[in-house]
């Protein structure tokens, strides 16, 4: 291989290096993303029961629940 093909057979090594880590980089912050999403639905949720906890206490402090 004359010195022209190594450099353009390392290249091309180089462009797949740099294509495989941005896939991978793109895979966890796909990740990262589908984790915070889970984790908002999550706390959303206990928002939600802690705000019902506190208007079935509530109205029971006022007898509503009769």
């Amino acid at each position: 291989m004359d010195q022209s093909q190594n450099a353009s057979h390392e290249a091309g090594q180089a462009k797949c290096q740099a294509q495989e880590k941005a896939s991978g980089l793109m895979e966890k912050a796909g990740n990262t993303a589908q984790s915070a999403k889970e984790s908002c639905q999550e706390t959303t949720q206990q928002v939600k029961d802690k705000a019902q906890g506190a208007a079935d206490a509530a109205k029971s402090a006022v007898g509503a629940n009769k």
